[in-house]
């Protein structure tokens, strides 16, 4: 409990330099930017404070005068490494400004696999993250939804972003559906007669992987029937 306090405080007050000791050398957003490297590279389990303090060329002590431990350090990285929320004016009406919310986050979520893994259960949330939440509910507004609605919409959006980022993260060659296909056509060699239908089904011909977009469209046109019925 005390680790999270520690952190909201660092995400959200001000960040000053400690005042006792030699002149600062490092910021939060440094020591932020060097365990995301390291993440990147080797997944969160790598980051230690002994680590990030060897790529910057400090001791471990160091560190500690700017962030009192992992807990800390992983929820500055999440919000450094997720950015800003993207900037919709330029999209027209709510649902291309929801598509091109999803896919950006999406890509976040490709460029840094860790963060799929760090941003789950209770933990500080950051002004970056938050201001996501804040793009999408935008992006609503207006529409004739409830507040309630509006807040499941995005849930329903970030869980689908989600489920396809890992399951590219975890699929060979980024190519979760080729990787599925290929498992289940494996099994059904021989028992067709078993599962006739799902043979079918696997058997007609399919282009790229578009599990992404077919699940987004298929949101979109779900909220855009319920707007409907309310205006």
């Amino acid at each position: 409990m005390a680790a999270g306090k520690t952190a909201i405080t660092l995400l959200w007050g001000e960040r000053t330099a400690p005042k006792r000791g030699p002149k600062p050398t490092l910021s939060v957003d440094t020591i932020a930017a060097a365990g995301i490297e390291i993440a990147d590279a080797d997944g969160l389990a790598a980051v230690t404070m002994h680590q990030v303090a060897e790529r910057l060329g400090v001791t471990k002590m160091a560190l500690y005068r700017y962030v009192p431990g992992k807990v800390e350090l992983v929820a500055l990285m999440i919000d450094l490494a997720l950015g800003q929320p993207p900037r919709l004016d330029a999209a027209t009406g709510w649902r291309s400004k929801l598509d091109t919310w999803a896919r950006q986050m999406f890509d976040r979520f490709q460029a840094h696999p860790w963060t799929l893994e760090a941003t789950v259960g209770a933990r500080a949330i950051g002004p970056n993250e938050l201001g996501w939440m804040e793009a999408a509910t935008a992006a609503l507004t207006g529409t004739g939804l409830a507040g309630p609605e509006i807040l499941d919409t995005a849930a329903t959006l970030t869980g689908h972003v989600r489920m396809i980022a890992q399951q590219v993260a975890a699929a060979p060659a980024g190519a979760p559906e080729q990787a599925m296909s290929d498992t289940i056509g494996a099994l059904l060699a021989g028992r067709e007669d078993r599962f006739p239908t799902l043979a079918t089904a696997l058997a007609a011909p399919t282009g790229k992987d578009q599990a992404f977009d077919f699940g987004l469209r298929c949101i979109l046109d779900g909220v855009e029937l319920l707007i409907a019925r309310l205006n």
